[in-house]
């Protein structure tokens, strides 16, 4: 009887084992099965990231060349550059040099790869009128066509480095040999010269132009207007001090989108924006960050 008392508590004591083994193994299967669930779901999650990252960076071989204003340097765009890399939007990849013959000299090489390449241009004659730099201009499109197989580019000017660029279109803007101007980028730009139109609302001039004050720089583009291709996409920005001060310190409102109106009227597709506070003055719009945004997202989509 005392043996079969012992083989029972034996029996017992081995479902018992078995059972705790039971769940011990049922536990484990749980937490793998919970640890490989979240694996996916962090795997999905990082593809989505991945997909969504690739929608909204879309970058091409198109080259935007910079150039800059009355008296400008290498220092000139070199820090909105430099910014500009350092955020993923663009990469620079050319220097061009322009001579006051219009001789080219280059540094570095345009690598054909879709990261949103950036040219610096610097003319020697920082100092020369608008019509010698419409030329050299001009000399840069042409050496890129010839030089790096380019049919297409970006402009963005600062100050009188718009007001030549603007120049360069109006004359040479229906010539086809040439790389063809997708979109143009005006910082600051004097398209009015420096005269004072107070006279005349903003609202008013954004509509029907300069009116009271019109400078011979104005009405020059008012007669090359036509030259201007209609696919080109235009994007006017200015600086304001303050309320009082209706100027970037250097450049009128006023003048700074004069052409408003005139490329609205010719068909193309205009886009302004006025810059507020104390970094929106004339030589340091190139340095705000928030033209940085602005000019990333108009030239790149960004």
């Amino acid at each position: 009887m005392e043996r079969k008392r012992r083989m029972t508590n034996q029996i017992k004591n081995v479902c018992k084992h078995a059972a705790t083994a039971a769940l011990v193994l049922i536990s484990l299967f749980a937490i793998s099965g919970c640890q490989t669930t979240k694996t996916n779901t962090t795997a999905v999650s990082d593809k989505e990231k991945t997909v969504e990252s690739s929608k909204l960076i879309e970058k091409t071989t198109i080259p935007t060349l910079f150039f800059h204003g009355y008296s400008g340097t290498e220092n000139s765009f070199k820090g909105m550059l430099q910014r500009l890399e350092k955020n993923q939007k663009a990469v620079k990849e050319l220097v061009l040099i322009v001579g006051a013959d219009g001789q080219i000299q280059a540094e570095g090489d345009l690598s054909g790869k879709a990261d949103n390449p950036m040219v610096q241009v610097l003319f020697e004659d920082n100092k020369n009128n608008e019509w010698n730099q419409a030329e050299w201009i001009k000399s840069c499109l042409l050496y890129l066509k010839e030089n790096e197989g380019i049919d297409k580019v970006n402009i963005v000017g600062h100050s009188m480095g718009g007001v030549s660029a603007l120049r360069y279109l109006g004359t040479y803007g229906q010539d086809t040999s040439l790389p063809q101007v997708q979109t143009f980028t005006a910082i600051g730009a004097p398209f009015n010269d420096f005269v004072d139109d107070s006279g005349q609302s903003l609202t008013e001039e954004l509509a029907k132009g300069p009116a009271v004050v019109v400078s011979s720089r104005y009405q020059d583009y008012q007669q090359m207007i036509g030259n201007l291709p209609t696919t080109t996409r235009f994007f006017l920005i200015a600086g304001q001090l303050d309320e009082a001060d209706l100027s970037d310190g250097t450049v009128p409102l006023n003048s700074a989108l004069a052409v408003y109106a005139l490329l609205k009227q010719h068909g193309n597709e205009v886009e302004e924006k006025i810059v507020k506070g104390e970094n929106a003055a004339h030589s340091m719009l190139h340095e705000n960050q928030e033209v940085d945004q602005l000019v990333s997202r108009f030239v790149w989509n960004e």
